[in-house]
């Protein structure tokens, strides 16, 4: 397991303070997964090893994307050095990263104070450049995005990833298996079991694991030829391989896979991978500045005419339009 910037915790018996900002709209199941797994810890060993703060950029109310209202303990002051940032975001992610906000990140960073981010807080550190040559992770429905945003990050499928001093998760429980793993290093795996059996979490994910479903349990098909060309499709969107490709792969000829489509899927292999490259074209439109043109070729159109075409025929209404009226409507996370 990656050393985290908790690990000195276990060894010194310093306590540790985590900061979590709160962006407008951030996903409350992802901060409190976090903050009771701290709690637990500190009831665990008989003593708080853990302090955490809620923080926002002026100190004033924030509003998760529930609906519920918090007020943070404190605004964007100086941390302590041994402070771990961890920014929780959520939906429209990319309207609440204000400029103050980036700047103060930047400067604690230089500073040397650990860096995280919680569910969609990854565009946010992304944003200031704090995980340009690292490893990092965000929510998959904000995959395809934040994936064409910023070409610099190796950008991973995980449920959770923590290289060096920067520390991100995919959302929902993610920030979970996070601290869990955070609490293993600084006072043993078998603290780490008692929080997970408190919190009735009976499977703790490594770094390792993949934040999404497997293809068979998301399609609730288990018929592992099927499994495979899909697996292929969502590899190759930009550039889409012919059917008869796809067969050809898996020892299928093209009727046969015309068939496993039909009886599971109740459409054909052609269909459901053009409404694989819709669904990211959607994404897209509604979590980048990308051009249109510029869409439709990353989804694998080369002809805007017949994207425009086909998006209008899957979702009833033009890129163009999507783009404009889908404002403030981006996926929830």
């Amino acid at each position: 397991m990656t050393s985290s910037p908790a690990a000195k915790t276990r060894t010194t018996g310093t306590q540790r303070r985590f900061v979590f900002v709160l962006l407008e709209d951030f996903t409350l199941l992802s901060f409190a997964g976090a903050v009771d797994a701290l709690r637990l810890a500190n009831r665990q060993l008989g003593h708080d090893a853990y302090r955490w703060a809620t923080a926002s950029e002026d100190g004033g109310p924030v509003t998760a994307s529930a609906g519920i209202e918090f007020h943070p303990d404190m605004d964007l002051g100086e941390l302590h050095h041994d402070d771990i940032v961890l920014v929780c975001g959520g939906i429209d992610v990319q309207e609440h990263a204000p400029k103050k906000l980036i700047s103060w990140l930047r400067r604690e960073s230089r500073r040397g104070v650990a860096m995280g981010a919680l569910c969609t807080g990854a565009y946010v550190l992304a944003e200031a450049g704090l995980l340009d040559g690292r490893r990092a992770t965000i929510h998959w429905e904000n995959h395809d995005g934040f994936a064409e945003a910023f070409e610099d990050v190796d950008l991973t499928r995980s449920v959770y990833v923590i290289d060096g001093n920067r520390m991100t998760t995919a959302g929902g429980t993610s920030s979970i298996d996070l601290m869990l793993a955070l609490i293993a290093q600084d006072h043993g795996p078998e603290v780490a079991n008692a929080v997970a059996d408190q919190q009735i979490y009976t499977t703790i994910r490594t770094d390792r694991d993949s934040q999404r479903l497997s293809v068979p349990t998301r399609i609730g098909v288990r018929h592992p030829k099927l499994a495979a060309v899909i697996q292929a499709m969502e590899k190759n969107i930009e550039e889409p391989v012919s059917p008869a490709r796809l067969a050809a792969d898996v020892g299928l000829s093209t009727r046969q896979l015309e068939r496993l489509f039909r009886r599971y899927l109740n459409r054909s292999p052609k269909r459901y991978y053009m409404e694989l490259r819709l669904q990211k074209a959607r994404n897209l439109l509604m979590q980048t500045d990308m051009s249109v043109i510029n869409v439709a070729l990353a989804c694998g159109f080369t002809s805007p005419s017949h994207f425009s075409k086909c998006y209008r025929a899957h979702y009833e209404t033009t890129p163009y339009r999507e783009r404009g009226s889908q404002t403030g409507a981006r996926p929830e996370t």
